[in-house]
């Protein structure tokens, strides 16, 4: 049986054309630009995955989440 894919071939394309325009070093971050440079790649390759989420791309949700959530169950016991 053929592997699901967890994110959308679109969501590959955003972040690829993100990293491009980051090492050219044209990539702003923030609405609209105004939030400066992008300094890292793990910034640029988040911010194509917010585009693609934006867009409606097959995207997993945002890891901050699940680690919080599962902080809070170990908390619990």
């Amino acid at each position: 049986m053929a592997k699901k894919r967890k994110y959308a071939q679109s969501a590959g394309k955003d972040v690829k054309s993100e990293i491009h325009r980051y090492k050219r070093g044209n990539a702003k971050s923030g609405p609209g630009g105004k939030g400066g440079k992008v300094k890292s790649r793990k910034q640029a390759i988040a911010i194509g995955l917010s585009e693609a989420r934006a867009e409606g791309a097959k995207v997993p949700k945002k890891a901050a989440k699940k680690r919080k959530t599962a902080k809070k169950r170990k908390a619990k016991k």
